[in-house]
């Protein structure tokens, strides 16, 4: 979320006795390859909104999501669907159709108000999308079709015109050719913002294991349920995070379906809480007020990132997931999705993004 401009030399050879050419490195009009700047931008996450019967929202780089939801009170959908557009003149629409089933057949026809579309496996982009989208706008009815015609679910289209309305509005559209709903005659549209980068530090080396009384130590900073040992099965994670540190996963509490994991980090021999640069976890801001440590749910250590999943309830249909990049002082935030509506679409929306770049 960089690229690299590569210009090609072609020489022409001059005969045995000709010198080569000069290296970059040593040529004097080279022009050495600045460090990474970190942006050093304070997490900001969007809040999402819901409309009806769709839940929308738009992250720091202006990419808009909206997704269906089941009806409030009622029982789960068997399909749902996700739009997803980008900012700028350029940004175009995908939709990704999504089932809890997997034995309820495939779509393969989109029907709105009659009219039908296709769907090429289970989604749709380019032109095609910005079709349906169109249609939803102002669509009275939408049901997905198997290869044989047979009506696999109904989506409701309750707030998809207001959620799109949105978009428009979110990306600056509203008013110009490129709006879905609130069109106008303009052809200016804003492009997308830059994403803030982090700086991160590339993981490596070996994890060091704390002593037996920093062990205890940190079980009772981090206030931990007596019922969270290692010798009931909750075991610890050590993780290393480069430059000597490592990260400790220490399983502190627990709910049906969620584990709460304290974070530190030990280096030097010394262990101490680690430290996060925006409210993580399930209730992050009451968390970030009361903890004496800060935490993750159902932590996990991946790609050189750190992982928080926080489920509302077992289905997975509602919750907040993040991650963290290491910068050798705390973790940054990088990613956080979230669904605040727990009616049976577990398509979480990008409420905030940085672009990594490790060192």
């Amino acid at each position: 979320m960089s690229r690299v401009v590569m210009a090609a030399l072609l020489l022409t050879a001059c005969g045995a006795q000709s010198a080569p050419p000069p290296s970059p490195a040593a040529s004097p009009s080279a022009t050495p390859i600045a460090a990474p700047r970190d942006s050093n931008a304070r997490p900001a996450p969007a809040e999402p909104r819901t409309f009806g019967d769709w839940a929308v929202a738009c992250d720091n780089g202006l990419r808009c999501e909206m997704a269906s939801l089941g009806a409030e009170g009622g029982g789960f959908p068997t399909w749902t669907m996700a739009l997803s557009r980008g900012a700028g003149p350029a940004g175009a629409y995908e939709i990704a159709l999504d089932s809890l089933n997997d034995d309820k057949g495939t779509p393969a026809t989109i029907v709105i108000d009659g009219r039908r579309h296709a769907v090429a496996g289970n989604g749709l982009s380019g032109p095609a999308a910005a079709t349906i989208a169109g249609a939803l706008a102002t669509g009275r009815a939408l049901t997905l079709h198997d290869a044989a015609g047979t009506t696999l679910a109904t989506v409701s289209l309750k707030g998809a015109s207001a959620a799109l309305r949105f978009i428009d509005a979110a990306q600056g559209r509203a008013g110009t050719v490129t709006a879905t709903v609130a069109t106008g005659p303009a052809t200016a549209v804003p492009p997308a913002p830059p994403l803030p980068t982090v700086v991160a530090i590339t993981p490596g080396g070996t994890a060091a294991s704390p002593s037996v009384a920093q062990w205890v130590d940190m079980r009772r900073v981090a206030q931990c349920d007596d019922r969270m040992s290692e010798s009931d099965g909750w075991k610890p994670r050590l993780h290393a995070l480069g430059g000597g540190a490592t990260l400790i996963l220490l399983p502190c509490s627990a709910g049906a379906y969620n584990e709460i994991d304290a974070l530190f980090v030990l280096r030097d021999g010394k262990v101490t809480p680690a430290q996060v640069d925006a409210p993580s976890g399930f209730a992050p801001d009451a968390q970030e007020a009361t903890a004496p440590v800060r935490s993750v749910i159902n932590g996990s250590f991946d790609g050189g990132l750190l992982g928080s999943y926080g489920k509302a309830r077992g289905l997975g249909d509602c919750g907040i997931a993040q991650s963290f990049a290491w910068d050798g002082a705390r973790f940054r935030l990088t990613e956080q999705k979230v669904m605040s509506e727990c009616r049976g679409n577990p398509h979480y929306l990008t409420v905030w993004r940085a672009k990594v770049v490790r060192r």
